[in-house]
């Protein structure tokens, strides 16, 4: 039998990325599930990044840093990242206080101005 094969890159729907939903406090028993669910996404879709919604994790505390420290290892691991949507104020804070940095969605990269944000130059103002 003989078959034609297909040219090009296999379909990827790019406006839909690989996203797992986080609720309510995780248990230490479900973050081995948990790490081996962003494991599958990321093998399942080709993406280079799963987004992570944490918006219904629950109170930030040192038990929802140790899961977000354990996925993005088995992102890495599998060759690719987590990215955080919806983080609760606080856990931003506690993540930046014990020295993890994380992708968040919606945030300006570094050295880039906000959107719709102009700055003024006076006439007097002598060039740089």
């Amino acid at each position: 039998m003989s078959y034609g094969r297909r040219t090009g890159l296999p379909h990827v729907d790019a406006m839909t990325p690989a996203e797992i939903v986080l609720a309510g406090p995780v248990t230490r028993d479900e973050v081995t599930g948990l790490c081996d669910d962003v494991r599958a996404l990321l093998e399942a879709t080709g993406a280079p990044v799963v987004v992570c919604d944490v918006a219904g994790l629950g109170p930030p505390g040192l038990g929802a840093v140790d899961l977000l420290a354990r996925l993005e290892l088995a992102a890495r691991r599998s060759g690719g990242r987590i990215r955080l949507r919806d983080p609760d104020p606080a856990l931003h804070a506690l993540l930046d206080l014990v020295g993890l940095r994380f992708e968040m969605e919606g945030q300006v990269e570094q050295r880039e101005p906000a959107l719709g944000v102009e700055e003024a130059v006076e006439p007097r103002d002598p060039p740089l």
